[in-house]
């Protein structure tokens, strides 16, 4: 169904994992493995829709077809057990301005957003840009994996006054899927100290056996009351460019404040092969997705194995989730400029700097490894021998 070994070549299509490296770092012949985007053909049922749609010759405004709400709900509660009405779901271009319309829906100016520490680096930067105060709540690394400092959330709660906390579940970049009882105790500090969530969950069909994910609003029925749940089908099936995520807010109140700034912003309009590819996806797209967690895992088993052979000074956080992997260089002693500036001119090859995610992620990078197996192991020597170098 998916022919995932497939090298394709996706230079000069406008596109920013590719095109944009040499233009940003002034190299040629850089192998980028860094964008959260895949470099796999989308399955064609889904481009079968989109064709199907634009053959008709006519691109107006579109409205949004029941058909597509039937789909999202069919697909939340097939893959995780998740029961959303329809009232519930809303629509934007994508997670990251959903949550630029929250801070601005739920906050005021000077108020405190906490995140977590390494994370998802565009909550900082959004945090910043609305005039809100980041708080960073750090992670900590046990047996190969982070966990949530709970006493120091606490902690930061009642000494900043936190207003919103933004969760990322499955985690980025260390790939943690949350467990139920974590989301549990997350949920009753929040509900203890009045603090709203927004679950960034755009990774939530990413997940690899034994996992299992939960939606924050599942971990408690109660947490639906304080909470927002972000998501989307592009991460999922390499849809980036359609430009459409959902939003699920089930408590009234909340959803009439996002409502209101939303239209404010004349963010309520989305583009229409967004619409047609998302159904598409929740609804042809079981098969493929399974095939893909397969070869996701046997990617991951490589860096594990060459790491292990070749690199055995780099730890490696393996990934419960997401194609993504946190790679810890501290141990070669260089600073965070020295990595970056090794990779980029002596190995050739772009991943995402460590650092950006926080303070905690100095002398770390994150690895795309949704890419065919060939890419993979050609960035993996490229980085033995950025280090050997």
């Amino acid at each position: 169904m998916g022919n995932f070994d497939h090298v394709y070549n996706r230079k000069q299509t406008n596109c920013v994992k590719w095109d944009a490296v040499e233009q940003m770092y002034k190299e040629d012949d850089l192998l980028p493995l860094w964008v959260a985007d895949m470099d796999f053909k989308v399955h064609q049922p889904i481009l079968d829709a989109m064709s199907e749609y634009i053959a008709q010759g006519i691109l107006g405004y579109a409205v949004t077809p029941d058909s597509l709400y039937t789909a999202i709900q069919e697909w939340q509660k097939r893959k995780h057990n998740y029961i959303v009405e329809k009232e519930a779901i809303l629509f934007n271009s994508g997670v990251v301005p959903s949550v630029a319309l929250a801070i601005q829906a739920y906050t005021q100016p000077g108020d405190s957003v906490m995140i977590h520490d390494p994370v998802y680096h565009p909550f900082a930067k959004v945090i910043k840009m609305n005039q809100r105060e980041v708080v960073r709540s750090s992670l900590y690394e046990e047996e190969g994996k982070f966990l949530i400092d709970f006493e120091e959330m606490e902690r930061l709660f009642q000494e900043n006054q936190v207003k919103l906390f933004i969760l990322c579940n499955p985690h980025n970049p260390g790939g943690r899927v949350w467990e139920k009882e974590e989301l549990i105790q997350i949920g009753q500090l929040c509900k203890k100290y009045n603090v709203l969530v927004i679950s960034d969950e755009i990774h939530q069909d990413l997940v690899f056996s034994p996992n299992t994910f939960t939606t924050f609003t599942n971990a408690d029925p109660s947490f639906k009351d304080f909470s927002i749940i972000m998501t989307a089908a592009t991460k999922t099936f390499n849809l980036a460019g359609i430009k459409n995520s959902m939003i699920f807010i089930h408590d009234a109140a909340l959803r009439r404040k996002f409502v209101a700034v939303q239209e404010m912003n004349q963010q309520n309009e989305i583009n229409t092969l967004g619409l047609i590819g998302t159904e598409a996806a929740y609804n042809y797209g079981d098969e493929w997705l399974d095939e893909l967690l397969i070869y996701l895992q046997n990617n991951i088993e490589a860096v594990t194995s060459f790491l292990n052979e070749k690199l055995p000074l780099v730890k490696m956080m393996k990934p419960e989730g997401t194609y993504l992997i946190w790679l810890d260089f501290s141990k070669y002693g260089l600073s965070d400029k020295q990595l970056e500036n090794n990779f980029l001119h002596k190995g050739k090859i772009v991943m995402n700097t460590g650092i950006s995610f926080g303070p905690s992620g100095s002398q770390h990078m994150r690895l795309n490894i949704a890419c065919p197996r060939e890419t993979l192991l050609e960035g993996l020597n490229r980085i033995q021998a950025a280090l050997e170098s």
